[in-house]
């Protein structure tokens, strides 16, 4: 032995490589780039159309003129809206009865009106799901708030039954790149490309516990669920299987391998996933339905009980059921166990998803909508029902692009630009 001592790292070193790895700065091609103004329609009895405490129903996209800043990215909860300002600060409205908003909502009506969620992080990405909401900063950390629940109410955050009003850091040991969320689950795609998964479980939406173990963890309890861990997934040639996407439906969740299979998990009940039957799947596995060679697929978005997908050639697909027309197939159509082509559209940059309603974003701006009527959700001012697909109208959609599109439960949210 040579006798000397180890070499014991000082605090200031930790301290310094603990700066050096916050310096990191992760990109997505899901990070909102170009920035707009919101607007906001459908049913807001709860505030979540951000129009103030008088204004409870829209029946054409409405201006919300409470935010600060210019917006790049809005998602549509359960009953709330997030939006992401440029400068990385993220704005909240609608209800807050389990935290969902991550702000102090006690003054009369604050819950109705936009304000800033205090977070120091600058943040680059958001995602919403029925009662929580997260937040990826620049550099790869992730927050969340509000509650997950499954079937018998509240099951907690990140520690059985506890939920958080403000934003609380997700314990990772990696950067996260990409974060979705589906009705009661968040998926994160690190900068490895692995998945993880945190939330309720009990329609195999989180891909990695088996169905004995999706009623509130089984023995291990609910940290089972709420801890994320990582999809443990292998090719048959025995490699980790790796992933570049990853989307959410309210009860599912897909993937996009690097080598540009998709893989998906969860709630099947109406051949949304893609699967040949309709039984949940509750561990990840290679989709064959979506397997074709002369193309790939580029987004998906599920809504209650149907998905929207885009291919590589500009084409929406829809499967999964088909009532009230949120499949856009025409009338008379019934439920598809494959991905099928939606007739009438222009070449599609983007596809969304609310619980019974479908959009498309053209690659010129528009925005057309399709499916269940009775929240107002699409524009065309009535309760009807549309079976195919309608361009979205209404005077702020005027000399105006559509930049992106969120869906919740009973309303809708667009980003726009004026056209240049």
């Amino acid at each position: 032995m040579s006798g000397k001592r180890p070499v014991k790292r000082s605090k200031d070193n930790e301290k310094k490589q603990d700066e050096e790895s916050k310096k990191i700065k992760i990109s997505h091609s899901s990070h909102g780039v170009n920035s707009g103004i919101v607007l906001t329609l459908g049913q807001g009895d709860v505030g979540q159309l951000g129009l103030g405490d008088n204004i409870l129903e829209r029946k054409k996209p409405a201006l919300v003129k409470g935010l600060p800043e210019k917006i790049v990215q809005v998602e549509a909860g359960g009953m709330h809206t997030v939006c992401l300002g440029q400068t990385g600060s993220v704005y909240t409205f609608g209800c807050n009865d389990e935290g969902a908003l991550g702000r102090d909502t006690s003054q009369d009506g604050s819950e109705m009106v936009p304000s800033r969620v205090l977070l120091d992080e600058h943040v680059v990405q958001v995602s919403a799901g029925d009662s929580h909401t997260a937040a990826l900063t620049e550099s790869g950390q992730v927050y969340i708030w509000g509650s997950f629940r499954d079937s018998n109410g509240v099951i907690g955050l990140l520690e059985a039954m506890k939920t958080s009003s403000l934003p609380q850091e997700v314990p990772l040991d990696v950067p996260i790149v990409k974060i979705v969320s589906g009705n009661d689950h968040l998926a994160m795609l690190s900068l490895d490309g692995d998945i993880l998964t945190s939330g309720c479980g009990e329609q195999g939406q989180l891909g990695r516990i088996a169905e004995c173990f999706t009623n509130r963890g089984g023995r291990r309890g609910l940290e089972r669920l709420l801890t994320p861990k990582i999809l443990r997934l292998k090719s048959k040639g025995g490699r980790k299987v790796k992933f570049c996407d990853v989307f959410c439906g309210a009860y599912c969740t897909f993937a996009i391998s690097k080598e540009g299979h998709v893989y998906g998990f969860g709630l099947s009940n109406y051949y949304q996933l893609g699967t040949p039957g309709t039984t949940s799947c509750y561990l990840a596995h290679k989709l064959t339905a979506f397997k074709n060679s002369k193309k790939s697929w580029a987004r998906f978005s599920g809504g209650q009980h149907h998905t929207l997908c885009l291919d590589s050639d500009g084409k929406a697909h829809s499967l999964g059921r088909a009532e009230y027309g949120r499949l856009g197939l025409g009338e008379g159509a019934t439920e598809k166990s494959t991905p099928t082509v939606i007739q009438g559209l222009p070449v599609i940059t983007d596809v969304a998803c609310g619980a019974s309603v479908s959009y498309a974003i053209s690659k010129d701006g528009r925005a057309f909508a399709w499916g269940m009527g009775t929240n107002f959700q699409l524009s065309t001012g009535n309760e009807e029902d549309e079976w195919s697909p309608i361009q979205m109208t209404g005077q702020q959609l005027e000399n105006r692009k559509v930049l992106s599109i969120s869906s919740g439960g009973q309303h809708t949210v667009l980003l726009v630009a004026d056209y240049e």
